[in-house]
């Protein structure tokens, strides 16, 4: 049984999109190492140990609790609905928010590093992103085992 090419480009952009985010925050995490003041253990703190929990907790809530996870699988169904990941200016959009995230992450950095204070923790608030958009990527998977939504998603032969 072969899925669309709306919902494999749909998938497909799902993954990168996780994909992307994560490399975009390690790029970050190592642009901060150099210059965010306190040592390297505060540091690590900051944008490793704190982001974590706020990852973890961003991503297991939503599949764990059965009104979460519902209204999610939901979004991700009206975000295939509406065609995000399938055409030109979906996929620019979606890169172009990637970018004013990590803009705004590299920004943050200078301004710790200008000050010396820790203000907002915006690794944490990155990572939590990162994991809704891992969640959606997992229902994503659970949605095309839906058989009103695989009838749906199926090519017809």
């Amino acid at each position: 049984m072969a899925f669309t090419r709306a919902w494999r480009n749909f998938k497909r952009m799902q993954d990168l999109t996780v994909a992307a985010a994560g490399l975009i925050y390690a790029g970050a995490v190592v642009h901060a190492i150099g210059r965010l003041p306190g040592g390297l253990a505060t540091v690590l703190r900051w944008t490793l140990l704190w982001p974590a929990v706020y990852l973890l907790a961003s991503l297991v809530i939503p599949l764990l609790v059965p009104v979460l996870k519902r209204w999610l699988a939901r979004y991700v169904w009206m975000s295939f609905q509406a065609g995000f990941g399938q055409t030109p200016g979906s996929i620019v959009t979606g890169v172009a928010l990637l970018m004013g995230a990590a803009m705004f992450i590299y920004w943050q950095v200078a301004s710790v590093a200008a000050s010396g204070r820790y203000q907002a923790n915006v690794f944490a608030a990155y990572a939590a992103g990162i994991g809704i958009l891992a969640a959606q990527a997992i229902l994503v998977r659970a949605l095309e085992r839906l058989p009103d939504v695989r009838q749906r998603i199926e090519e017809k032969s």
